[in-house]
């Protein structure tokens, strides 16, 4: 079994990090259940537990994951703290920000963000691919390819920092420490996928396709031969 396939699922994914936390949030937060700040610590378990087992389970540190149960911890701590609900707003936004800033910088160093993000062993059949452009002598336009890459992504980033700061503005309004605050905290995260998650991934598609058709030009493999086999 790869160390991919280790790793959890689409609907794992969904159970731990958006439909146990809002079910806890909007559901039991009251004084009558768990309370509000009882209920943020048990909501908030659940996604940062799944992240560190993911990262357990196969082998090896991911990026995007710790930035997540990071992401996470700054959430709960600024909840428990009883902090200015804008906080949460600018830590929502600050997050994918920073990232897409990372992709923009890191395309000026030897290790673009990029590679790491799409043009990886998990989805690019990747020494397929090198092999297939010094054989055809396009090797040079590779990194000018992944540059407009870099751009796509980095947009899905901003467009997701602004969505971020405009939903935590919107619904979080109550003050912290209180059960209106844990559900409206618990809304926000429901409304995270459809309102953000959404838009930012068709960009990400965008970009992907964009890469696939660039490849399949400069390379001459048909689709199947660019994708790696866990990407099948």
């Amino acid at each position: 079994m790869s160390q991919q396939s280790k790793g959890g699922g689409f609907f794992s994914n969904l159970l731990f990090n958006i439909i146990i936390p809002v079910v806890i949030l909007s559901r039991f937060s009251g004084e009558e259940h768990l309370g509000p700040s009882l209920s943020i610590v048990i909501a908030l378990a659940f996604p940062i537990g799944y992240g560190l087992w993911e990262m357990k389970q196969t082998g090896k540190v991911n990026a995007m994951s710790v930035i997540g149960v990071i992401s996470v911890f700054l959430t709960g701590g600024i909840s428990l703290l009883e902090l200015d609900p804008k906080y949460i707003a600018i830590k929502e936004a600050a997050v994918p920000g920073v990232l897409g800033i990372a992709v923009l910088v890191s395309q000026y160093t030897r290790y673009p963000l990029v590679k790491t993000l799409i043009f990886n062993a998990q989805l690019i059949a990747v020494d397929k691919v090198n092999h297939a452009l010094r054989e055809k002598g396009n090797e040079h336009h590779l990194d000018r390819k992944l540059a407009r890459v870099s751009y796509i992504v980095a947009g899905s980033f901003f467009l997701s920092s602004v969505l971020n700061y405009i939903l935590a503005r919107v619904i979080l309004v109550s003050p912290p420490g209180t059960s209106e605050f844990s559900e409206e905290l618990g809304k926000m995260t429901a409304w995270s996928y459809p309102v953000i998650a959404l838009p930012s991934t068709i960009i990400l598609m965008v970009g992907i396709f964009y890469l696939l058709n660039q490849l399949k030009k400069l390379t001459g493999l048909e689709l199947e031969n660019l994708l790696a086999d866990t990407a099948k």
